[in-house]
């Protein structure tokens, strides 16, 4: 097995625009060690997003690898790579994507019951968990349009953990919310980080979010510039 969860070697990525081709990333290499929690920072349109994208088998590159665990996922079939998603990755984005019909419980509970494998108390104790673990306990019943922005997040983030995942995979997920509830929500990402050896990796434009990584890639114009370490 590989010493890093994830490697990236020589990664393109180019969309079209018109008959324009649009050059995104441009020959990224890059390891993530496991339970690192790892920020890629850069300026809106530096290519940021499509690399977590590529990390998370979410698009394809037009050249290069992204390997887990040592493991090309471009050359997964397309079994494979669902269970790599469903099963090793997690994923917070910017914008909820709560399912408004759906408790929060219902809302974080629903993955783990879609694969099947648990019984629905083993879920729902997982579930109590988890809220227990990010401070919504209280919250469980209530329906998203009846949460704050903060409160949101961090259930996206509860359904992200419900499979376990060893990657998380978040995408500016303090962009909606206040100073005050993005420190609570890069708190709930450190903890994770540091207690469950859950690899994180963390898109975001805003440097102050960065000082609390353990490593910060930052990117621009689709070319790694710099990696420190903290």
């Amino acid at each position: 097995m590989s010493d890093y969860i994830i490697e990236i070697k020589n990664l393109y990525k180019t969309y079209k625009n018109g008959v324009k081709n649009v050059e995104v990333l441009k020959g990224i290499n890059l390891r993530i060690s496991r339970g690192k929690f790892v920020c890629i920072q850069g300026p809106s349109g530096a290519g940021k997003s499509t690399l977590l994208n590529l990390m998370g088998t979410l698009d394809k590159p037009n050249q290069g690898e992204v390997l887990f665990e040592g493991s090309d996922i471009f050359r997964f079939n397309e079994k494979k790579i669902t269970e790599l998603r469903n099963e090793r990755l997690g994923f917070v984005f910017q914008f909820y994507h709560l399912l408004p019909e759906f408790s929060a419980l219902e809302n974080v509970m629903l993955p783990a019951l879609i694969k099947n494998w648990w019984q629905r108390g083993e879920v729902l104790g997982c579930a109590k968990k988890i809220f227990s673990e990010i401070g919504l306990i209280d919250r469980m019943q209530f329906m998203p349009n009846q949460l704050s922005g903060g409160e949101q997040q961090r259930v996206a983030i509860a359904r992200a953990l419900i499979n376990n995942p060893d990657v998380l995979l978040c995408d500016e997920p303090t962009g909606n919310l206040d100073s005050q509830n993005g420190l609570k929500i890069l708190d709930i990402l450190k903890t994770l980080s540091r207690e469950n050896n859950t690899t994180v990796v963390l898109v975001t434009h805003n440097r102050e979010i960065a000082r609390v990584c353990d490593e910060v890639v930052y990117l621009k114009d689709g070319r790694l510039q710099q990696q420190e370490y903290n």
